[in-house]
Parts: structure tokens; sequence; C-alpha cells
């Protein structure tokens, strides 16, 4: 009988993380387009840094600020009375700091690669940051949008080294699919193991298959592409 729980986990900490990624990433993704801060490189190196960094390094680092025994552990302790280690909050966050590239850099590409001519037009009429950017830079960009959305979707379900360092293999807390498939390996039950495997590459697959059919249907549909 193969236990679903873990499917279910998993796709909830996917669009969790997607929600707050893509809430966080716009207003980060027009700074960083706009923006001519000294020190910018740095942002970007630090929010491009997941895409290098070993999984296994940034969870241990991360296991590490969340215990208890260390300083900002003990101050979450004290006055949240949060606990994220081995939680699925805790697995929330990890997963945002390694997802953040997947959902910054396609926004921000699509953001750099608009004519400067739209941005300057809405400020010449008066518009404010906050509209021109909901409602004349946003809509011109969708498929960077939609792009950065089944990135960060798909990576976080794929995950492994993170949750397993922050989460571990609780069931029904922290044991979604990459590692539930670890963990019937390590047992040799390669049946089970297949079939979450199996169930990951098709969705995965189906994803990407979708988001790349609509972007070539943005494409024909924009102006600014012609």
């Amino acid at each position: 009988m193969i236990d679903l729980e873990p499917l279910w986990l998993t796709a909830k900490l996917a669009l969790i993380t997607t929600i707050i990624l893509l809430t966080v990433s716009i207003p980060l993704c027009y700074w960083l387009a706009y923006s001519k801060f000294k020190f910018k490189a740095a942002v970007e190196a630090i929010v491009s840094l997941p895409l290098v960094l070993p999984p296994s390094v940034l969870g241990f680092y991360l296991l590490l600020a969340f215990s208890p025994k260390n300083t900002f552990g003990k101050f979450l302790d004290q006055y949240f009375d949060a606990h994220l280690v081995f939680t699925f909050e805790g697995l929330i966050i990890a997963s945002v700091l390694y997802s953040l590239p997947f959902m910054v850099h396609p926004i921000q590409s699509g953001l750099k690669n608009l004519p400067i001519s739209l941005k300057e037009a809405a400020f010449t009429l008066g518009k404010s940051k906050f509209t021109t950017l909901t409602k004349i830079l946003l809509p011109n960009i969708k498929s960077s949008i939609l792009t950065g959305i089944v990135l960060t979707f798909a990576h976080t379900v794929g995950e492994f080294g993170v949750v397993l360092m922050i989460g571990g293999s609780i069931p029904g807390e922290t044991k979604v699919m990459s590692i539930a498939i670890y963990d019937e390996v390590q047992s040799m039950n390669y049946y089970t193991a297949n079939v979450y495997a199996a169930i990951l590459f098709s969705f995965t697959f189906l994803i990407l298959l979708g988001v790349y059919l609509l972007n070539n249907s943005f494409s024909k549909t924009n102006p600014l592409n012609d």
C-alpha cells in the first residue's frame, strides 16, 4: 500500500514556498533591476548562492542557526516559542532560502529586458512606482513570472539535502517525497521507491511542459516581442 501523505506534504511545502517567494521576489526584483546601489552585486551574489552552494552546507548552517543551543534558536524559543528544527515550519524557511534564485532570476531578467521607455513614460504621466510595477511592468512579463513560479514549485518538490538536514524524516510532519524515496531505498523497498520516483518524474515533466506551452502562447500575443 502506497502512503500518499508524503505527496501531500510535498505539494503543501512547494505551494507555500512558492506563494511566499512570489510575494517577496517581485519588490526585490524591481529593486535589483533598476537600483543603482553601489553594492547591488553583493546582494545578487547572496541571492544566487543556493545555485552553487551544496544543499547540505546550507542545511547544516540552518540547522546550527535554528538549534535552541545557539543564540538565534534560543531567541526564537524564548520569545516566540518557535521550534524550527525537525518541523514543517523549519522546512518552509529552508525551502524559501534555497529556492529564492529560482523565483528571482526569471522575474529580474524579465524586468531588465523591458524597454526602459515603459517605465519612463509611466513616470512622465504621474504614475507611482507601485502603479507602474503592477499595472504596466508586471503584465508585460507574464511569461517570466510564470517561469519563476513553476521553477520554484518544481525545485521545492525535488529538494533533498536541505530538507533532510532541517526536517529529517518524521511521518506526517517532514517526510516529503524526496525523503520517502530515500527511506524506501534504504529499506530496499525498490517497488515503492520506484512508484514515488515515477510520480515525481511525471509531475515535474508535466508542469515544465505546461510552462513551455504557456510561454510560447504569451510570446505570440505579447506585442513587445514583435
